[in-house]
């Protein structure tokens, strides 16, 4: 198959640094590929070279005979003085012909560019608006190859899974820059990673450059493990040697010190370490009958909602629906109209937000650790604010670096760290995967893993709120904070059956009522009822539809469960079957002499092979039944 785009021994510098270091790939049509990377690390600068945005130091850059491209980076301007229907919609003359087409109209409603306005102007928008009209400018367009630089920024859940969908339908070669790791898994068919100037090419999605990864790892460690060996066996030997033969076994010595120079250096990852517990008493958050409004629309209407020590709560809804507002409510930033927030006693609540405006500009990367504390105490291990540093990714010659001239991934690991050393027992982060490369997101999720305290989390990163939270709640727009047992699923399922204004008070009151860990959902403390005064007969059908929504839903854990513990059994076996599988070729290629025993263990393979079959089809169906 004939390549839409070839790279061949390209390469890419900015200053003395090199980006791209003879880069060979190309890109096949229909093909679908994800770039990770870490932050500064020539991802967005592959794909500007890819993409002909910038040109190459040295190599050659080839597209296919009137490809068809459209580019979506994170510098994409927008034209000036246009609006939202000039930048999407130009090339439809009148409004039915675009609304006739359903791709245009998918992509238009999809991405919530009609909700914007087409008549507004994009420099009346906000920088993740105008992404999402280059976004759904790029997509209108009939293309062959489509060049993303992190599309899923500035998308809530919905949109994530919205845009998921149109590429795996669309017949068009997609090159992507994510972090988005069920973004990859869901879209992508190969993987490059960009490291140290060079691309590594893996087949799969997140999952797959994940094992593949940790097999190379493996690979190196052992490999590493016998350097070393051999290098204090060297070094050893010399010891032992008198001095007056050090001239003899010259070579040893050129050896030795070959091999200790060999040894590579420490790779640059970032550690996020567990810090400090605070104990934490009965009382961690709470709202108590809280009425809220935000631009003359509700947000909280009479809600009452405990959080409690160790409660771990992923908070969705789409974009503009307030979960940012709710944040900063918790954390006593916005106060109620009515109501009355309460913080434990023995609460240290920390609150990583959006914007980094806290990060003190004028100070050095060490300076702004130091202001928060000079040194810290890890378990067994004191740390200087220095070596604190150096663990989370800043080597010694980078603390030095002004706070402004860090790159968008640095300042929010910079933040990460300052908040952290902080030691709070109460965790508010507000889109905490935005501008982080995945390395530094699995060194987050490890943490959060193992966190004691409390967490409250905003994101539309669902592989990072399904990790990490016990729990999810969902703001859908009617006053409410509604408790979402199945999770993600059911606010996307939620979601689909709600009216095209996307939200409405019979679609959240559905899940009104206690759940477990504390949570009361759309009840006041006088006792009024969630949807405003309904009552009799209303008010029972209600009840009634709740309980059997709950008996559905145990009955469904319950199958889950069931289905869980299959898989599981399934698994063993297959490793099982795959062990003896092994065995019998070993055994086959001993009897290559011995026909009898030969077509005994032939009959053997086939019996198991077939039983094999069976088993991974049921597997298969299980899984999927588990999605």
């Amino acid at each position: 198959m004939v390549n839409l785009v070839n790279l061949e021994s390209v390469h890419k510098s900015y200053g003395v640094r090199p980006l791209l270091d003879n880069v060979s790939l190309g890109v096949a049509r229909g093909e679908r590929i994800g770039v990770v990377g870490l932050n500064g690390g020539g991802k967005t600068t592959l794909l500007e070279v890819l993409a002909g945005i910038a040109g190459p130091d040295a190599g050659r850059v080839s597209w296919a005979s009137g490809l068809r491209m459209a580019v979506v980076t994170q510098r994409t301007e927008l034209p000036a003085g246009s609006s939202v229907r000039d930048a999407v919609l130009s090339g439809y003359a009148a409004e039915h012909e675009w609304a006739a087409d359903a791709r245009v109209r998918s992509i238009v409603t999809g991405l919530g560019v009609v909700a914007l306005g087409l008549e507004t102007p994009t420099a009346q928008l906000s920088g993740g608006e105008r992404r999402r009209v280059a976004l759904a400018a790029a997509l209108v367009g009939e293309l062959d190859l489509l060049v993303l630089d992190e599309p899923t920024n500035h998308l809530d859940v919905e949109g994530v899974r919205w845009l998921a969908d149109h590429l795996r339908e669309r017949k068009v070669a997609v090159v992507v820059v994510t972090h988005d790791r069920w973004f990859l898994d869901t879209v992508c068919q190969r993987t490059w990673e960009v490291a140290g100037g060079r691309v590594e090419q893996y087949e799969g999605g997140y999952a797959d450059w994940v094992f593949a990864r940790a097999e190379r790892a493996r690979r190196a460690a052992d490999a590493e493990e016998k350097r070393r060996n051999l290098a204090r066996k060297e070094l050893a030997w010399l010891q032992r040697g008198a001095k007056a033969r050090t001239s003899k076994p010259r070579y040893r010595v050129e050896a030795a010190e070959a091999l200790i120079a060999d040894v590579p250096p420490p790779r640059d990852t970032v550690e996020l370490m567990s810090f400090a517990r605070r104990r934490l008493g009965r009382t961690v958050l709470e709202l108590e009958d809280v009425s809220l409004s935000v631009g003359g629309r509700c947000l909280l209407d009479s809600v009452t909602w405990r959080i409690g020590p160790g409660d771990r709560i992923g908070v969705v809804g789409v974009n503009g629906s307030g979960k940012s507002t709710l944040l900063r409510l918790l954390a006593g930033e916005v106060r109620p109209e009515s109501g009355r927030r309460v913080e434990g006693r023995t609460v240290r609540l920390a609150h990583l937000r959006q914007e980094l405006e806290d990060l003190p500009g004028d100070r050095r990367v060490l300076q702004a650790v130091e202001d928060v504390a000079g040194r810290v105490v890890l378990g067994k291990q004191e740390l200087s604010a220095s070596q604190l540093a150096e663990k989370l990714g800043f080597p010694p010659a980078r603390q030095w670096t002004p706070v402004a001239d860090l790159s968008g991934g640095e300042r929010r690991r910079l933040q990460l760290v300052r908040l952290l050393m902080a030691e709070p027992n109460v965790l508010l982060l507000d889109e905490p995967t935005n501008d982080l490369d995945i390395d530094t997101l699995q060194q987050l999720e490890d943490l959060l893993d193992s966190w004691a305290g409390t967490l409250v989390v905003v994101s539309h990163d669902r592989y990072l709120v399904e990790r990490v939270c016990d729990t999810v709640v969902a703001l859908l727009g009617d006053g409410r904070v509604t408790h979402l047992p199945g999770g993600i699923e059911e606010y996307l399922s939620r979601r689909d059956t709600l009216p095209a204004a996307g939200t409405s008070a019979a679609g959240g009151s559905a899940a009104g009522g206690s759940a477990a860990g504390g949570f009361v959902a759309g009840v006041s403390a006088s006792g009024r009822g969630g949807a405003g005064g309904r009552s009799g007969t209303a008010g029972r059908a209600g009840a009634g539809e709740r309980a059997g929504a709950s008996e559905r839903r145990k009955s469904e854990a319950a199958e889950r469960r069931a289905a869980g513990k299959e898989l599981g059994r399934l698994e063993r076996r297959l490793d099982t079957l795959h062990r003896k599988e092994s065995e019998l070729h070993d055994a086959l290629a001993e009897a290559a002499t011995d026909p009898d025993r030969l077509m005994r263990l032939n009959t053997e393979l086939k019996a198991l092979q077939a039983e094999k079959e069976g088993v991974e089809e049921r597997w298969l169906a299980v899984s999927e039944a588990l999605e």
